[in-house]
């Protein structure tokens, strides 16, 4: 996931000529037009026609974008995992990206690592094992891939592309199976890095002599990074060896200034070609509404458009779900939205109908007809697939920005099924409903299309739409305490999101219990910005508030105790140390400091000293804020007083630098 370029077109090929010629068995099959508020257009859908092979529709699951989603109570877990995944029932999502953890932050937090050393195997660490295994318990079919954002810094110095990475994610690939029998298909090299030909040899060989069948998609670029984010395909055309090494070209939002960026070479190679990260809005900001108006009309035709022009075979959105705290980087990226797991609310969307417009309709292994593809006279696109038995087949036609009905007339051929068809529609006014079943006459029917509606024409039967409905939003219980008892050990506890490093539970030092621990030493190799570590929670509205933790130092690094967190996106706030809030910060040796840290890197002292303390013993220290006035106290004696109005409301966190120190007794009250 890339933050902070520029919003691309929301709706692309406005302009596109208003007469498409359709070959077919040597006949030219014009596009008419009728009246002005009835356009008539003509398409010929035929079994034997040419295209590419369908490789479904996805997301991805990286960049600590699911972390609160485990935290979810039941029943709404499984009804959000359902309208995930499940098959003729929600999105009914076909391929599953996670990320291979590395205790550093990738976006919204750091997903934990499964190799912390060389000789680490601990696959219970996180939450995208589970991830997987709930989606593959519902579609056994699902398309698992995997990809790096980051690493632990044993794999290499400052880069990922080293030998020992590509044992670092062969090992992933044989957990995976070894432990929850999933077989990974896919695995990318490094997030949105300028490619490195020797490593993806390396990788290709690792995965031959570990006799992983799992294939490698490349390169997972950005538009306009290092030789264009379709140069790879260059670079195969020259070098048989490499070509041979990557089986999948993946690129990240392929929609520059509203066309697909394609080219002639990746085409050439002759390999599957991937939208493999995507969204609604080209991957910048603001990230728009995943409600019909916005998101879901235009996703509606990017789904399309991604394949018209670009000859995309899948497209993967980031992410799955928005299950990370509103004010970290990209908010509301995710096909659905579930980020209160205290209230057990969430939210289906449109996109989630948008998406099962495809996936319900068309599977992996089906083929595109291009002869049955393309564009309306006025607005709008389709795409045509059948089944590899040649007899089911489904249109995914879209009349996004059209102002008047198209009446369309579809002639089956080459084999088609021309039984009973089934149209499905979404718009304002409806969502994912059946509302019409059309029997063809002489194998041939027709269809007048609403405009701003996107459809499915089928053959198929076993769509579902889910009827699960979720509780009604809560704010984040105040007060709220934590003593960390109820957390399994090497685990997360409920609710708090790790932002850098990874704060887990452990056996308390110097006294009986469990603490929370920040574990990682070695700093990890990043994808981008690497503040201190810090785990967040809490609610962005708070102001008036008091957070307190008990604190015993393992080592030099110092305690934090934050709040008031504004902002804890580290793209926003200039690759900053911490996050944009109040920061409590004390050493072992009883120093002290309260800053105000704010955006790009901005730090102000507001007071400073140093306190009479025991680093062999627990201490506890607490943050209290009314209006303007800060109070900071360590051990219940007051450190300082002081008034800044530079944070108003906002979560709380604890921090430390990279090195262990636990925590205990966490409590925040009004």
């Amino acid at each position: 996931m890339r933050t902070g370029h520029r919003v691309f077109d929301q709706i692309a090929a406005e302009t596109r000529g208003t007469i498409l010629s359709i070959s077919l068995l040597g006949l030219a099959l014009c596009l008419t037009g009728v009246a002005a508020n009835s356009q008539q257009t003509s398409v010929v859908l035929d079994g034997n026609s040419k295209g590419r092979v369908f490789d479904g529709l996805g997301a991805v699951s990286a960049g600590a974008s699911s972390r609160l989603l485990i935290d979810y109570p039941e029943p709404q877990r499984s009804q959000i995992l359902d309208y995930l995944f499940k098959p003729g029932y929600g999105a009914a999502l076909q391929h599953l990206k996670v990320e291979i953890g590395a205790d550093v932050n990738s976006t919204d937090g750091s997903e934990p690592s499964h190799m912390r050393s060389a000789s680490d195997h601990d696959s219970t660490h996180g939450y995208e094992w589970w991830l997987m295994v709930e989606a593959h318990k519902r579609n056994p079919n699902i398309i698992l891939d995997i990809l790096p954002w980051g690493a632990p810094g044993w794999v290499g110095k400052d880069t990922l592309y080293t030998p020992k990475m590509a044992q670092y994610v062969a090992d992933f690939i044989r957990t995976a199976k070894r432990d929850y029998s999933l077989d990974i298909v896919c695995a990318g090299a490094w997030n949105e890095k300028v490619f490195d030909i020797p490593y993806i040899k390396e990788l290709h060989r690792r995965f031959k002599a570990d006799h992983l069948a799992t294939r490698i998609v490349c390169c997972d670029e950005y538009p306009g990074q290092g030789a264009g984010q379709w140069s790879i395909a260059d670079e195969m055309l020259k070098d048989p060896e490499l070509a041979a090494a990557i089986q999948v070209i993946g690129v990240h939002y392929p929609l520059v200034d509203g066309k697909i960026t394609t080219t002639d070479a990746a085409r050439k190679t002759g390999k599957p070609l991937w939208s493999s990260e995507d969204q609604p809005n080209g991957g910048g900001g603001p990230f728009v509404s995943r409600e019909w108006a916005m998101g879901g009309r235009i996703l509606a035709h990017l789904y399309n458009q991604n394949y018209l022009e670009g000859s995309l075979t899948s497209t993967e959105i980031w992410s799955p779900i928005t299950s990370y705290y509103d004010n970290l980087a990209a908010p509301n990226s995710g096909l659905m939205y579930a980020n209160t797991p205290w209230s057990g609310h969430y939210s289906v969307q449109s996109t989630i109908w948008v998406t099962a417009h495809t996936t319900q309709f068309a599977q992996p292994g089906w083929q595109y007809l291009d002869s049955g593809s393309g564009y309306l006279p006025e607005k709008g696109s389709y795409v045509a697939l059948r089944s590899n038995d040649r007899r089911n087949w489904s249109v995914i036609l879209e009349t996004i920005n059209a102002k008047h009905p198209q009446t369309v007339s579809f002639r089956l051929a080459g084999g088609l099924a021309a039984t009973e068809i089934h149209i499905w529609e979404t718009n304002s006014s409806r969502t994912f409903e059946q509302v019409a079943s059309v029997k063809p006459a002489n194998d041939t029917f027709e269809y007048t299309f609403d405009p701003d509606s996107l459809y499915s024409v089928t053959t198929t039967t076993g769509q579902g739409k889910g009827t699960a409905q979720p509780p009604a939003a809560a704010a984040f219980p105040l007060p709220y305490a934590d003593n960390f008892e109820e957390t399994p050990l090497k685990h997360t506890p409920k609710y708090l999101s790790d932002q850098d490093g990874a704060f887990e539970v452990q056996p308390c030092a110097g006294r009986l219990g469990q603490c929370l621990e920040q574990v990682i030493s070695d700093k990890p190799i990043p994808w981008g910005p690497l503040p201190d570590p810090f785990t967040l929670a809490g609610d962005a509205n708070w102001t008036d508030y008091s957070v307190a933790a008990d604190v015993y130092f393992l080592s030099a690094s110092p305690a934090a105790v934050m709040g008031r967190i504004d902002s804890a996106n580290v793209f926003e706030n200039g690759m900053a140390r911490w996050p944009s809030g109040y920061v409590l910060r004390v050493k072992p040796d009883g120093a002290w400091e309260l800053l105000s840290a704010e955006f790009k890197k901005t730090v102000v002292t507001l007071a400073s000293g140093s306190a009479k303390m025991d680093h062999g013993q627990w201490h506890h220290l607490e943050l209290r804020f009314h209006g303007k006035q800060i109070v900071a106290s360590l051990d219940g004696a007051r450190l300082t007083s002081v008034e800044n109005s530079a944070h108003s409301h906002g979560m709380f966190a604890l921090g430390t630098e990279w090195d262990h120190i636990q925590f205990g007794n966490l409590r925040v009250a009004p």
